[in-house]
């Protein structure tokens, strides 16, 4: 299955079949002190240097969050878009709580968003999915729902299956819903991250979509997080991940690493040109 994702001119394709998409989380916030500052000052700078960033370490769709306490962020997050869009030629992942928010950035984007995210509560849905249909957009899908979040991968199957069925039925092509099993930490549940490979499994197996996942969700509270999210990356890619949502500083090695293992790097070339790109 394949979704396709558009920046301005340029397109990406998330495809089941691999190899793996980035998309780059650092537009963000959370534990960003720098980045709350200038953007409070109305200063993109740090923005444009962050999208520069990913993009050279492997970023092939950029996550856009602005969210932070008393931000007005049905403003900043279509102005964020714009400049974006005026410097880079990428898809943007929409990442915001706020449907209202969502809604102003995909009135000035070009191209085709993914809206991050819908999940299987009544709210969500009756709230995004009209606008996804409305602007064109993709949909990442949460496993989480009305009651809660669930440790049982089979329900959390379920709770896809609503999602994808309810955006059908609201005009979105299957292919524009883009699975997220919920990635949790492994240091408060031991079994944290067996849930969530078994979601991913079940998901590639029974359903065939593209599958997302905050990459290193697992890893919180704990030392050597880069190793853990490395090792998690991998047997997440294994399972049926496409296109997890991670700092691709961080991640890019592992994802290319385990594409070439896995028989989709003919001749190891995106590997050998990413080590290349890097040492240059």
């Amino acid at each position: 299955m394949k979704t396709i994702l558009r920046g301005t001119t340029g397109e990406v394709i998330i495809d089941t079949s691999g190899p793996v998409i980035i998309i780059g989380e650092s537009i963000n916030p959370t534990r960003r002190k720098k980045l709350v500052s200038t953007l409070q000052e109305g200063n993109f700078g740090l923005v444009l240097e962050l999208a520069d960033t990913q993009i050279k370490a492997g970023a092939d769709v950029l996550d856009v969050n602005v969210g932070f306490p008393g931000v007005e962020d049905e403003k900043l997050l279509p102005e964020t878009v714009k400049v974006l869009q005026e410097h880079y030629d990428v898809p943007l992942c929409l990442d915001s709580p706020n449907p209202r928010a969502i809604e102003a950035a995909l009135k000035v984007a070009s191209g085709k968003c993914l809206i991050n995210s819908v999940n299987g509560e009544e709210k969500s849905l009756s709230a995004l999915l009209p606008l996804a249909r409305e602007y064109g957009a993709a949909i990442i899908g949460l496993c989480m729902d009305d009651d809660g979040i669930t440790h049982d991968p089979e329900k959390r199957l379920s709770i896809a299956e609503k999602i994808i069925e309810r955006a059908v039925r609201a005009g979105i092509k299957a292919e524009d819903v883009i699975i997220d099993p919920l990635a949790m930490a492994v240091s408060a549940d031991p079994n944290a991250c067996l849930v969530t490979l078994e979601t991913i499994r079940l998901v590639h197996t029974k359903l065939g979509h593209n599958i997302t996942q905050g990459a290193s969700n697992i890893s919180f509270g704990l030392p050597d997080r880069e190793s853990l999210n490395a090792a998690f990356m991998s047997l997440s890619i294994y399972n049926g991940l496409t296109c997890p949502i991670a700092n691709p500083e961080k991640v890019t090695a592992a994802v290319r690493a385990t594409d070439l293992v896995l028989g989709r790097d003919d001749f190891a070339v995106r590997f050998v040109e990413y080590f290349q790109s890097r040492q240059q």
